[in-house]
């Protein structure tokens, strides 16, 4: 009773917790748009550093092969540290990161840079989660998800538009330099208004995985590498890179089986709810960076929009999910979160579905709505999702639960871009999809969301299972 009655009875209590959460949407709003922001650098960076695009794009790459590999790590040594101590450090990381990144004289000393923003991005992104259920009762839980939801959502959206403003006035270095004042802020806000860390005796604490820590890194690293290298094409280095990703699943597994306090508890995954829910958290992703890939190619090449037109119809999704987050938390927490994740389903069968038949006949109209359907059924189903499992896990295992759900999203953008991109690219039976047809981008459209729609169906399967499943409700 006592958070409910700090919360709702006591007023000077409501703007500390609203100054939390603000802190926390920062978090997120931050290492999003760290992600989005630097892509629309890339041409002109190339240019300012005499450099091919195959090298430039590692300052993307960088930052997202740092989160892809430490985000469970981080959220573990959260859960045994001290979440507020480590939230700090990650937000000054990253916003000195930033400062590194903006006044970077060399392209490799940007990348490197673009790492360090990274890891600190991975920390903001692995707790702000985790710091859920401290800061609202589990009542709010859902409300809370989908604000940070929201503001994902915002920072991705606004990245490539603020993005583009900050190089035509400013030059390409205030890309990162607009985030430092951002960052001191949150810095601020989080130090004074999140809950103090529970110190506990050093003879209780358990010790830090240090050989899985760095066999999990090694193996993301790996198959993040083989999705992504190549630029579409699947030659040897990918082979070897994905054969040594699944040696080191192996050994992870084996590992952490025999280790004292391992970063992952295998047995956690016998939990119904949670296997399901990182599964279709992968699977969805996956879906979504289809809209990514395919998205500029069908409305560019089947549809013949400039890319004045392109970008704005590309928008409309990200615009969608930010309106919808937050009323999308309020009703998971009204209705149930395991409910409004199969509403969410349900409404990408829909869209996928639509998507598969509409724009050829109906034009940019029969893009848009359809877009617009599975963009909100993302939206309800990320947000529930994320409520079902964040509100029932154990207090000290909110950090390493919250890695695994980042990191499952994750994979699944690191997957969809490769996998969903070969099925289009394959289903167009074009070499150069640059220069292919209007009928064979169609066509191409066709078949990727067709895929798409048999892994929404399977989402709903497991969707169904973990709602049968002993202990559900």
């Amino acid at each position: 009773m006592k958070p409910t009655i700090a919360l709702m009875d006591s007023a000077p209590a409501i703007p500390s917790v609203r100054w939390a959460l603000a802190s926390l949407a920062l978090s997120m709003l931050l290492s999003a748009l760290g992600t989005s922001i630097a892509n629309v650098g890339l041409p002109t960076l190339a240019q300012v550093f005499h450099a091919s695009f195959q090298n430039v794009q590692w300052i993307v790459l960088a930052y997202l092969l740092a989160i892809t590999t430490l985000i469970v790590s981080v959220g573990r040594l959260g859960d045994l540290t001290g979440r507020r101590r480590l939230l700090l450090t990650g937000i000054g990381v990253f916003t000195l990161a930033s400062a590194l990144c903006g006044f970077a004289p060399t392209l490799e000393l940007l990348i490197a840079a673009r790492a360090l923003q990274g890891l600190g991005a991975a920390i903001m992104m692995a707790l702000t989660l985790a710091f859920v259920g401290e800061t609202v009762t589990k009542e709010k839980t859902g409300s809370a998800m989908g604000l940070l939801g929201t503001m994902s959502a915002i920072g991705t959206a606004m990245g490539p538009s603020l993005g583009g403003m900050l190089i035509s006035g400013f030059g390409w270095r205030m890309i990162f330099l607009i985030t430092v004042p951002l960052g001191l802020l949150t810095w601020v806000l989080a130090r004074r208004y999140l809950p103090a860390d529970n110190q506990k005796p050093k003879t209780d604490r358990a010790g830090f995985d240090g050989l899985g820590t760095l066999l999990l890194a090694l193996t993301l690293a790996a198959y993040a590498l083989a999705m992504t290298v190549g630029r579409g094409s699947f030659g040897a280095l990918n082979v070897a890179l994905l054969g040594a990703a699944f040696l080191g699943v192996g050994l992870f597994i084996f590992t952490e089986g025999r280790v004292a306090s391992p970063l992952i508890r295998m047995a956690m995954f016998r939990d119904p709810v949670l296997s399901a829910s990182l599964a279709m958290s992968t699977l969805v992703a996956t879906v979504m960076m289809a809209t990514l890939v395919v998205g500029p190619f069908y409305l560019s090449h089947g549809l013949g929009l400039d890319a004045v037109l392109v970008g704005i119809v590309l928008s409309v999704g990200p615009f969608v999910a930010a309106l919808t987050g937050v009323p999308a938390g309020r009703i998971a927490d009204r209705v149930g979160a395991r409910r409004m994740t199969l509403v969410g389903l349900l409404a990408m069968t829909a869209g996928c579905l639509t998507l598969a038949v509409l724009p050829e006949t109906f034009g940019i109209g029969g893009y848009i709505a359809p877009m617009v359907v599975v963009t909100l059924g993302y939206a309800l189903f990320q947000t529930a999702n994320n409520t079902v499992v964040m509100a029932n896990v154990q207090p000290e295992q909110r950090g390493v639960v919250s890695g695994l759900l980042n990191l499952s999203r994750n994979l699944g953008l690191i997957t969809g871009a490769s996998a969903m991109g070969a099925v289009f690219a394959f289903a167009s039976a074009t070499a150069d999809i640059t220069k292919a047809r209007p009928e064979a981008v169609a066509s191409g459209m066709r078949m990727t969301f067709a895929v798409a729609l048999t892994l929404v169906l399977i989402c709903i399967a497991c969707a169904t299972c973990r709602r049968t499943a002993p202990g559900s409700d």
